[in-house]
This record gives structure tokens, C-alpha cells and sequence, in this order.
């Protein structure tokens, strides 16, 4: 089976949500993730096909992390 180049990861935001791509393989289901831009922890809820039409690649779904 071939690596994975690219993944996205689907980030929710206050008004919707962003993808951003990343190299490599998508994070594991329940590992947590943090953002380039400093906006916070997430932990990946959900893996899955790209929501773009036409798009193989795999797809992380995150929700913010919450604080102990």
C-alpha cells in the first residue's frame, strides 16, 4: 500500500470552519492536534474522505479539545 502524500484537516471556526492541508498521514482518531496559528487544541473526532468533490484525499475532523 502506498504512503499517503496529503491529508486535510476539516478545523472548526467561529464562523464555520477552514481546511487547511498538511503532508503525510491524517492524525489518529482521538489524537490531539494543534494549530499552526496558535487558535487552540483540537482532538480529532473523526476520520474520513475529503469533503471536497473529486478529492481522494483523507480527512481529519476536528473539534476543539476541552481543558481538564
Amino acid at each position: 500500500m502506498a504512503a499517503i502524500a496529503q491529508h486535510l484537516l476539516f478545523v472548526p471556526r467561529a464562523r464555520g470552519y477552514a481546511l487547511e492541508e498538511r503532508d503525510g498521514e491524517p492524525p489518529e482518531l482521538g489524537e490531539e492536534v494543534t494549530m499552526r496559528e496558535g487558535d487552540g487544541r483540537y482532538v480529532v473526532s473523526k476520520l474520513g474522505p475529503s469533503p471536497l468533490p473529486g478529492d481522494a484525499r483523507p480527512c481529519a475532523y476536528l473539534q476543539h479539545a476541552t481543558r481538564p
